[in-house]
């Protein structure tokens, strides 16, 4: 059975215009840290506890403004590095997790949830329903039916870029790869790195194969891709890394030593010209340049599919089956679904939208309202490679095969070889 669920255009967004491993086992999170409670000391539900991922600046100081509005019980973050939180989340989640953990909609969690890893949380969905579409409950289902997640915002990738670069230098969005790879080449002749790009923390490169293979081969045969149902050596899936190695001279150099932020940053500096990223890329823009950055989805391929598909995560909250305080819990699971929270976040966060239907997004900015239309005119939305596929399979077989790539793009047959070598002993 496969167990993802895609959205469709017309469900995702008819109504609306993402592990902390205690400190103590890794050695790397930030402590737990007690946010305020709208006043009281102590609410009548006593402590809740919320292993974070949001480690970096704005989406950290996002939650913890979230859930000072929250007053029935007393909220404590352990923040932990955004990176270990994702591949220590397994141990985390049957060891000693906090109540709630900040984690991703659709396959992801359908792969806990199958575990009897979360805790089924439907009761707060017959509560909450009413303020989601219909897709957006759908990626919150297990297998079995149940829900297990609250989502709390998404965002869409696509090729940022900033608007006064591409004025003074007459550059157009592309429709083509052909257009595409003649506006890098011209980038080039004007001194700029055509695209940023990097991949120190392993994931960033997955985006690029997404939409690549997307646009290649469709939607449909990169969600059976992901579920272990075609073959790596499939000459689709080398078609992709044919391609991606043809863009490689355009991309920013020594892309293992770079951070997603430091990427983002020489966008911001001018340095580069565009930049393939979710729009959390915004994060890395000083307030008073974000007016600048505008975006366009990544050209068409194949004609088959033009432009059709695109990734755009879900970020929200479980609970863990091991919750010591689950009523707490999911009274906070209410809080952070409230159009209340999810403003505070989109506020804050330039590079989120909210996932509730009853979100203000009046005051969304001129980005977040293109990012809203872009997701709103997709006719199929995936969630990330490493979202949309086993998570064993995704760090310990994607992330070092494409960074191998990344370091040597010449070597497709052996990387694909063993790229479905390592599947067939995985996807059993």
């Amino acid at each position: 059975m496969d167990q993802r669920l895609p959205i469709s255009r017309r469900s995702l967004l008819l109504g609306a215009a993402a592990l902390g491993v205690p400190a103590a086992l890794v050695g790397c999170g930030s402590g737990d840290s007690p946010a305020p409670t709208g006043g009281r000391s102590a609410g009548n539900l006593g402590t809740v506890t919320i292993g974070s991922n949001a480690s970096d600046e704005i989406p950290k100081k996002s939650l913890e403004t979230q859930v000072k509005a929250f007053t029935q019980a007393t909220v404590k973050i352990n923040t932990v590095d955004h990176n270990t939180f994702q591949e220590n989340i397994n141990r985390y989640l049957r060891g000693t997790p906090e109540d709630v953990f900040t984690w991703f909609a659709g396959y992801r969690m359908q792969f806990f949830a199958a575990q009897g890893l979360a805790t089924d949380v439907s009761d707060v969905w017959r509560e909450i329903g009413g303020d989601y579409t219909q897709a957006f409950k759908d990626q919150s289902t297990g297998t079995d039916g149940k829900q297990y997640f609250v989502p709390a915002t998404y965002y869409p990738w696509a090729v940022f870029y900033r608007k006064s670069v591409w004025q003074e230098k007459g550059y157009q969005p592309p429709a083509t790869l052909d257009e595409f790879t003649a506006l890098a080449k011209k980038m080039k002749a004007d001194g700029l790195i055509p695209i940023a790009f990097a991949d120190k923390d392993g994931w960033p490169a997955m985006g690029t194969f997404d939409i690549l293979n997307m646009r290649i081969n469709g939607y449909d045969f990169h969600v059976s891709l992901m579920s272990g149902k075609e073959s790596w050596t499939d000459p689709k899936v080398k078609q992709v890394f044919d391609t991606w190695r043809g863009l490689m001279e355009y991309h920013q150099p020594a892309a293992l030593g770079r951070t997603w932020q430091e990427a983002a940053q020489s966008l911001a500096q001018k340095k580069t010209g565009m930049y393939l990223l979710g729009m959390f890329v915004a994060q890395q823009f000083p307030e008073a340049d974000r007016a600048d950055i505008d975006f366009f989805t990544f050209p068409e391929i194949n004609p088959a599919y033009g432009t059709d598909s695109i990734d755009a995560p879900i970020d929200g909250y479980m609970i863990s089956a091991k919750a010591k305080n689950v009523e707490g819990a999911k009274a906070l699971l209410k809080h952070l679904a409230q159009a209340s929270s999810q403003n505070i976040a989109t506020k804050l966060d330039p590079g989120t939208l909210a996932a509730s239907s009853k979100a203000d997004t009046s005051g969304y900015s001129a980005l977040q309202k293109r990012g809203a239309e872009l997701v709103s005119k997709a006719t199929h939305i995936a969630q990330f490679l490493d979202r949309d596929t086993r998570p064993d399979f995704a760090s310990t077989v994607m992330i070092p095969s494409l960074q191998s790539f990344v370091s040597k793009p010449g070597e497709i047959d052996s990387l694909l070889a063993s790229i479905e070598k390592q599947k067939a002993n995985i996807f059993r």
